[in-house]
C-alpha cells in the first residue's frame, strides 16, 4: 500500500514511465526469444552444403541449406536458387535476402532506442511539475513546513529516478539485442562473400554442370582454389 500511495503521489507522468517500462520488458524478451533461435553456428551446415556443391549435387546443397531457418542458411538458399543465372544474379539474390534478414533481425530495436531517448524527458517533465507543486505552497503559506513541501519534492525525485531507470534499461536492452542481431547478420554477410567462390569451385570440378558461369573466368579471380576457406 505504501508503494502504491507513493506512486499515486508522484503524479501521472510516473505512470507513463511505468507503461514504457512494461513495453521495454516486452520487446526485450520477445526479441531475445527470436534471436536465440536464429543465432546458431552455421559452419557445419555450410560445409555440408559446399561438399554437396563440390560433388555437383545442387539439390543436396539446397537441402543442407534448408536444415536451419537462420539468416545465413536463408541467404545461402536464395543464392543457390539463382545459380543458373550466373554469379552476379546469385549475389543479387543473396543481397536482397540479406536486406530481408536485416529487417527481421533488428525489428523492434528502434522502439527501444526511442524509449531510451524520451524516458529521461518524461522524468524531467515530472520533475518540473513536482517542483512547481512544491513552490506553489509558498503562494498560500509564507513559512511552509518540511511536510508541506515534501509532496512536490518527492514527486520531482520519483519522476527523475523513474525516467533514468527506464532509459538505462531500454538502452542496455537495445545494445544487448543489437549485438546478438549483428552477430547473426555477420554470418549471413560472410555467406554472400563465400558462395561465388563455391560456385566456381563446383564448376571447376564439374564442367558439365551449368552454373551460369563463363568458361573463361578463372577460379582464382574469386579467391577459390579447390580448398575454399569457410568464413563463418
Amino acid at each position: 500500500m505504501y508503494i502504491v500511495n507513493q506512486l499515486e503521489a508522484a503524479g501521472p507522468l510516473l505512470w507513463v514511465l511505468a507503461l514504457l517500462s512494461v513495453y521495454v520488458l516486452y520487446v526485450f524478451f520477445w526479441r531475445l526469444q527470436v534471436l536465440s533461435g536464429l543465432r546458431q553456428n552455421p559452419e557445419t551446415l555450410l560445409k555440408r552444403a559446399f561438399e554437396a556443391l563440390s560433388q555437383g549435387d545442387l539439390g543436396g546443397a539446397v537441402r543442407e541449406a534448408s536444415r536451419l531457418r537462420i539468416p545465413a542458411s536463408n541467404v545461402l538458399r536464395a543464392g543457390l536458387g539463382r545459380f543458373g543465372a550466373g554469379v552476379e544474379a546469385s549475389r543479387a539474390a543473396m543481397n536482397e535476402a540479406l536486406l530481408v534478414e536485416e529487417d527481421r533481425l533488428f525489428k523492434g530495436l528502434s522502439g527501444l532506442g526511442t524509449v531510451a531517448q524520451i524516458a529521461p524527458l518524461f522524468g524531467l517533465l515530472g520533475t518540473v511539475f513536482g517542483m512547481i507543486r512544491a513552490f506553489t505552497v509558498f503562494a498560500h503559506i509564507s513559512t511552509p513546513t518540511a511536510a508541506q513541501l515534501a509532496g512536490g519534492i518527492s514527486e520531482a525525485l520519483f519522476n527523475t529516478a523513474g525516467g533514468l531507470i527506464v532509459a538505462i534499461t531500454a538502452y542496455a536492452a537495445r545494445n544487448y539485442l543489437r549485438t546478438r542481431a549483428e552477430g547473426a547478420l555477420l554470418d549471413a554477410e560472410r555467406v554472400v562473400e563465400s558462395l561465388p567462390s563455391w560456385l566456381r569451385d563446383a564448376k571447376n570440378h564439374h564442367p558439365e554442370l551449368d552454373f551460369g558461369l563463363e568458361d573463361g573466368k578463372s577460379i582464382q579471380a574469386e579467391g577459390g582454389n579447390g580448398n575454399p576457406e569457410f568464413l563463418i
